[in-house]
């Protein structure tokens, strides 16, 4: 009867969690905010500090509270690991490698400083030097699966500052083990002394287990998926993706590891492998929601009656804290060659505390390193941290793009400066394509005869001038002769036969892109020296045929691959065959 109860009691947690999520999450992603900070406000409001007080008067409430257990935990944890799998599968070796200077440059830089320099604020309020230690150390580190899931949202994981700020939190994890250690030595039992012996082994003993690990999964991961794989059993295979995920977690985490790290070790082996997208499909759901869970469980560290009694003590505490690593992180990171806009946008992504430093508290708390208050403060301070990441992280990017198109207006006095994208017409393909180089980062200048759109254009910050790009005058203005690519996206065919005319005779060294009407007008744009036209009419049944390929159930990837074929093969035809 007991065990009955304790599965009523999980089932029970399962359908809140469910329709909690139901009705909160897509409520907020139609007011276009971050799905993140659905899962946190039900943490918060469902969660033992809010919905857990008022059932005390009405016990009836009881049933949709969400409480604080170990399944919770477990499942909230499998979520972080499923998404460094996943994020594992989208970094091959050769870009891991190519961020060498920043996993081991600026990330390990970023610890330290953001370490020392948290402590001695610590230090100045008047906290013993282990406090002050502990505090610096659990706060250096960021939340690895808040950031990772909002590049996500944003799309902005191969960015530069995706791929950079993912450089800093997988630094933060290899300093898991060390800081651990650390944490325990500064202990009443140990007497605050500190070996640099034991340091250093415990660097080395990490390293040492980490290759291992690493070792042990090349061996075996892809004999496994193609055993798996010759059964043609999909079932076997999700359960096998599962298994690697979990396995090699719990194989970082047996030698002290953090889980997320040997997630993350997992994904990057199969990375290599013909499985890596159907494993990622397969995943999404599982990772998606039990990652949704984990953000639940941190809106309920949320005590809002320890808030509300002392709320400026702990607004400082949040707000300090993004300020002394945004302090850190942006000049660092401008020291390593990063732009300062790409610096600034890093910087406010990283400033909260990390979900590691709810270990961090708890290991201290139990070692008598931190008094049962000042553990109270850091827990709502990390709590809170992440919580306002969302809008801290969009404020962020806002004041990076702003940067970005105020340094890069490309008018008739800077067009020297060169390596931007030229888009002629600012249609609805021009302004597809600008929204595509935007979330690449990379600059463009457009310009456009419409004098109403350029304006509501500008009113939003676009780089988008008022002109007539079939004159050439106009065009090289802008820097026509030092972009990197000029793209004619003007709807009338005789305006981007001129545009290109003209681009290929005056700089024959930039490649033009353009939008043709069908595939004899791509001929004839291919004679006059467009490297690359794209047919409307082709492009038009292609994106029908992949819906249509998808509607009558070829799998996504499937319908992807065999329509990207099909454009080649049209492209081609349209070039190169004879009318």
């Amino acid at each position: 009867m007991e065990h009955g109860a304790t599965g009523g009691a999980v089932l029970t947690q399962a359908l809140v969690f469910l329709g909690a999520t139901c009705l909160v999450v897509p409520a907020l992603r139609k007011a276009k905010l971050s799905a993140v900070m659905g899962f946190l406000l039900i943490g918060v409001a469902m969660g033992p500090h809010v919905l857990g007080q008022l059932a005390n008067s009405w016990p009836w409430l009881s049933a949709f509270e969400l409480r604080e257990d170990q399944p919770t935990e477990v499942l909230a944890e499998l979520g972080v690991v499923f998404l460094l799998f996943v994020i594992g599968l989208e970094v091959s070796f050769e870009r891991l490698w190519a961020l060498k200077r920043y996993v081991f440059g600026l990330g390990l830089a970023q610890v330290v400083l953001c370490t020392i320099a948290i402590a001695g604020v610590a230090l100045l309020f008047g906290n013993t030097f282990a406090a002050s230690a502990v505090l610096g150390l659990a706060f250096a580190l960021s939340s690895t699966a808040l950031v990772l899931q909002l590049l996500r949202e944003g799309r902005q994981i191969t960015t530069p500052v995706g791929r950079i700020s993912f450089s800093v939190l997988l630094m933060q994890d290899l300093m898991v083990v060390p800081i651990l250690f650390l944490v325990a030595a500064l202990g009443v039992d140990a007497a605050n002394t500190l070996s640099g012996h034991n340091v250093l082994i415990a660097l080395l003993s990490a390293f040492v287990s980490l290759l291992l690990i690493f070792t042990l999964g090349r061996v075996l991961l892809r004999p496994l998926f193609r055993w798996v794989a010759s059964i043609d059993s999909h079932e076997v295979f999700i359960a096998a993706a599962i298994l690697a995920a979990i396995g090699m977690a719990a194989a970082a985490q047996s030698v002290g590891l953090s889980m997320g790290l040997g997630a993350f070790l997992a994904g990057l082996l199969l990375a290599e492998t013909e499985f890596r997208h159907q494993i990622e499909t397969d995943l999404g759901p599982f990772k998606d929601l039990l990652l949704g869970l984990f953000f639940v469980t941190v809106g309920m560290q949320i005590d809002l009656a320890l808030l509300l009694a002392n709320p400026a003590l702990i607004l400082v505490g949040v707000f300090g804290l993004f300020a002394i690593k945004i302090a850190i992180i942006a000049p660092l990171a401008r020291l390593f060659a990063i732009p300062w806009p790409r610096a600034l946008a890093i910087a406010f992504l990283l400033g909260q505390a990390g979900e590691f430093a709810f270990v961090v508290v708890a290991a201290a708390r139990a070692n008598g390193a931190i008094p049962e208050a000042t553990a109270d403060y850091m827990l709502l301070v990390t709590a809170l941290s992440i919580f306002v990441t969302p809008f801290v992280a969009t404020f962020g990017g806002r004041i990076a793009r702003r940067m970005v198109r105020a340094q890069h207006r490309i008018e008739a006095n800077l067009a020297q400066e060169g390596g931007h994208v030229v888009i002629a017409g600012f249609g609805r393909v021009g302004q597809t394509l600008a929204d595509i180089l935007d979330k690449q980062e990379i600059t463009y200048v457009a310009i456009d005869s419409d004098a109403a759109l350029v304006s509501s254009m500008q009113s939003l910050d676009n780089p988008v001038h008022f002109g007539d790009s079939s004159r050439h005058d106009v065009l090289a203005s802008i820097g026509a002769g030092n972009a990197a690519a000029i793209v004619v996206t003007i709807n009338n065919p005789g305006s981007v036969n001129l545009i290109v005319t003209q681009a290929k005779q005056a700089w024959p060294h930039v490649p033009v892109y353009a939008r043709a009407r069908d595939g004899e007008h791509a001929r004839r744009l291919h004679e006059l020296g467009a490297a690359l036209a794209s047919p409307d009419t082709i492009e038009a049944a292609l994106q029908l045929g992949e819906a249509l390929l998808s509607g009558i159930g070829v799998p996504d990837e499937a319908a992807r691959r065999i329509i990207d074929e099909r454009r080649e093969a049209e492209i081609a035809k349209a070039l190169y065959q004879a009318p």
